[in-house]
């Protein structure tokens, strides 16, 4: 079984910055595409960046210029740093495996179970 675990959400101030990892678990051989998504109050879920095994990434426009997106493939892990945020990035930050190459096959669409950002002064 996969399970992939959000963490380092919290309370920042308008400005400030904060780093999310999600990490992998289980008997994990590859994983290729992993992305971040948010859901805000209110709003549908929406992608915010995405790197492939690779290291290319895409970011959504609203996040460009602020947030990073990288990963370490031996520790199975993604990172979201975040910088100059603002109260918008308010939401829950959720990470995604697009397909996770485990020894007894196939996952396909894996998500962690989400970590929550607020944006305050």
């Amino acid at each position: 079984q996969v399970q992939l675990v959000e963490s380092g959400g919290g309370l920042v101030q308008p400005g400030g910055s904060l780093r999310l990892s999600c990490a992998a678990s289980g008997s994990i051989f590859s994983i290729n595409t992993m992305r971040w998504y948010r859901q805000a109050p209110g709003k549908q879920r929406e992608l915010v960046a995405a790197i492939t095994s690779g290291g290319s990434t895409n970011y959504a426009d609203s996040v460009k210029g602020r947030f990073t997106i990288s990963r370490d493939n031996a520790k199975n892990t993604v990172y979201l740093q975040m910088s100059s945020l603002k109260y918008e990035d308010t939401a829950v930050y959720y990470c995604n495996a697009d397909r996770v190459s485990v020894a007894a096959g196939l996952y396909f669409g894996v998500w962690g179970q989400g970590t929550l950002v607020t944006v305050s002064s």
